[in-house]
């Protein structure tokens, strides 16, 4: 009798359990992904709350879904902005959370589109070639089809060994990927020939390809204008921000972990530096290394590869908003009518045809004219941002700098 009253009670009490589980198993499976992904329970908690408020359909979705995050990474920013809570320690931590997560998604997501096979190249592929013993040579894949099509090996311009002495050659081919990566595989040339009445070589296929130096760090290219401090001292002082302008160089990309910066003159490897630019109105400082430098001695110019050592949390998490392309509802706004404004004032300028056929002393002139426009625009753009809440907070270096990139002032980095 006490087995069959246990019984009842048992399943009645799994009966229970499963009514509750049956009830809460979006949110009970909401939380036990969101243990697996490395959040708290206060953490998750708040991601619950937030999906909800965002509309998601499927909550759960917001682990996997790059828009869901982007939605609800926004939805952060905006209430933050709201409250006036944007630089709370616990506000910039979760976001700089979500970053982080966000990266995961995004390079998963990235190895999932990776290349699998030779048969996926596309035309038009540069490629570099080892042919052991013989260096290195350019090529470029004709067609894809059977056999690999590419142009005949060249060193600097020039066919230096024929087709027929390719035919049974093993080689390395190295190709970057636009939007991927660097790739590495080793084939075989299977004959030459002609292709659209070009000398060419084929290429067997091949599914063994090595992806390499895939950056950890997502980069977005960019053409911003930037201050640079050359660091003597060993001991770098982290909280310093420079008042006077520093030398001028350009931005062609950037993440939380460093930027491709392009100077005038002759860099140098090695070099400790301090990088102090604006993203989106806000001031950015990243403190860190030269490893590489690029020399282009007909431009006298140069790229330096920066890597970024030291970044405030806070300025990180502008960093990274800037490559994901997310705003807040505010900033949307704000920038969508600057953007229309201006498009309008670009709308009424001379065009660039008629402008190459002018003196250069109107040019000059009206360089200057265009100048004072768009410092105008700019102290205009100021005001708006002050009355938003979103002041500059380093106004003084809000200036237009009209220089184009062949224009940089030559560095003297020594």
């Amino acid at each position: 009798m006490s087995f069959l009253i246990a019984l009842i009670i048992a399943v009645a009490c799994v009966t229970v359990f499963g009514k509750i589980y049956s009830l809460n198993k979006v949110k009970i499976d909401f939380f036990f992904r969101g243990y697996d992904e490395g959040f708290h329970s206060s953490e998750i908690s708040l991601l619950w709350n937030l999906s909800k408020e965002c509309s998601l359909e499927d909550p759960i979705s917001l682990f996997y879904s790059m828009p869901a995050l982007t939605k609800c990474i926004a939805h952060i920013k905006t209430k933050a902005e709201h409250e006036g809570s944007s630089n709370e320690e616990k506000t910039q931590r979760m976001l700089s959370k979500l970053y982080q997560f966000r990266n995961k998604i995004e390079k998963d997501a990235d190895k999932k589109r990776g290349l699998e096979s030779t048969r996926y190249l596309s035309a038009h592929q540069k490629l570099r070639i080892i042919l052991p013993g013989k260096g290195v040579f350019s090529s470029e894949l004709m067609n894809n089809g059977k056999m690999l099509i590419i142009s005949v090996p060249t060193q600097k311009g020039l066919i230096v060994i024929d087709g027929k002495q390719w035919v049974g050659q093993s080689i390395h081919v190295y190709l970057w990927r636009t939007g991927d990566a660097r790739y590495v595989f080793d084939t075989k040339v299977s004959g030459e020939g002609l292709f659209l009445g070009k000398p060419c070589i084929f290429l067997e296929h091949t599914t063994n390809l090595i992806r390499t130096q895939k950056r950890n760090a997502i980069r977005s290219k960019c053409h911003i204008t930037a201050d640079l401090y050359i660091l003597k001292d060993k001991n770098v002082d982290y909280s310093i921000v420079e008042s006077k302008p520093g030398l001028k160089c350009l931005l062609e990309d950037i993440s939380e972990s460093g930027a491709l910066i392009r100077i005038g003159g002759k860099g140098i490897p090695n070099l400790q530096l301090r990088l102090q630019f604006q993203l989106d109105y806000r001031l950015v400082v990243m403190f860190g290394i030269v490893r590489t430098v690029e020399y282009n001695s007909e431009a006298k110019q140069s790229r330096l590869h920066f890597e970024c050592i030291h970044i405030e949390p806070v300025m990180k998490n502008i960093v990274l908003s800037y490559v994901y392309k997310i705003m807040s509802d505010n900033d949307k706004e704000i920038f969508e009518a600057l953007s229309l404004t201006y498009s309008d004032e670009k709308e009424d300028s001379v065009d660039e045809k008629n402008e190459a056929q002018k003196p250069s002393e109107e040019k000059k002139e009206n360089s200057e004219q265009t100048a004072e426009k768009l410092n105008g625009f700019i102290s205009e753009t100021d005001e708006i941002l002050k009355e938003k809440g979103l002041e500059n907070p380093e106004k003084e270096k809000n200036e237009l700098r009209l220089q184009e990139v062949d224009d940089l002032p030559v560095l003297d980095l020594e």
